[in-house]
């Protein structure tokens, strides 16, 4: 239980200078897993490097497959872990390499190279050992009402315009249906301008161009709306204090019982 307790220090939270080494170690090791996917989708790397990149894969997937069991014989619900969303992203992050040793033939091979992107989920490891990261995530859960409600007006002027247009322009200008019409308004308020679309009519253009500039104004919004968030006075950071129990996260340093289910706190 002592060593259990030590691991469980080590692992899960990042208090300490042996925890937040191997939040480190993590780290790195999550950067060149996901440099490994991006150099292997490269031919002229994969065809001259191809018995190097299998190294180094399958030393990488051991590594996380060691932290994967540590992981589970270490908490004292290993239910509550495997089903959190860490604990799928960790078993996505392993579960590729081992597919594909049992996957043989040509055709196996098409379905092995589209499973091995998945160990481009472990990029999502990645928010786990960054304490910057929270002070966003904070931001943004306390600014969610009011961006829910700008991103409902502005769906709902998404689907006037795209109405308008279609009924405007019609089927010989491209709009053929509604949800054409949305599709167009879509691109133009967010200034992204395909071109493969676009209106005719002068009607048609003045609408456009009024949408166009308050695209700009779209745009602007939620992000004043997070940065005002950002910028009024925080409360200090969480500890890397982990519940045993719930494996919440997110506890004052003075946190004595677990927010969440009361537990008692390591």
């Amino acid at each position: 239980m002592r060593m259990k307790s030590k691991l469980y220090e080590i692992i899960f939270e990042s208090d300490t200078k042996i925890g937040k080494l191997f939040d480190v170690l993590l780290l790195v090791i999550i950067v060149l897993s996901i440099l490994l996917v991006i150099l292997e989708s490269v031919p002229s790397i994969e065809r001259k490097y191809s018995l190097i990149l299998k190294i180094l894969e399958w030393s990488i997937t051991i590594i996380f497959s060691l932290e994967y069991c540590m992981r589970i014989w270490i908490v004292s619900k290993p239910k509550t872990y495997i089903l959190s969303f860490y604990g799928i992203i960790d078993f996505l992050s392993i579960l590729p390499s081992y597919i594909g040793l049992f996957f043989v033939g040509t055709h196996g091979l098409m379905v092995i190279r589209a499973l091995r992107l998945l160990r481009v989920f472990r990029i999502l490891k990645l928010s786990r050992y960054t304490s910057g990261g929270a002070v966003i995530i904070r931001a943004l859960k306390q600014s969610r009402y009011k961006i829910s409600v700008f991103l409902f007006a502005v769906l709902t002027m998404v689907v006037i315009i795209g109405t308008i247009m279609y009924l405007i322009e019609g089927a010989e200008n491209g709009f053929t249906s509604i949800p054409r019409g949305i599709y167009w308004a879509i691109v133009t308020l967010t200034t992204v301008g395909y071109g493969d679309i676009s209106p005719s009519t002068a009607l048609g253009q003045f609408i456009a161009s009024f949408a166009m500039i308050i695209g700009y104004a779209i745009i602007a919004v939620p992000t004043g709306i997070v940065t005002a968030e950002l910028s009024k006075p925080m409360r200090a950071l969480p500890s890397g204090q982990v519940c045993e129990n719930c494996l919440s996260e997110g506890h004052d340093v003075d946190d004595q019982y677990c927010r969440h289910c009361g537990e008692k706190l390591q």
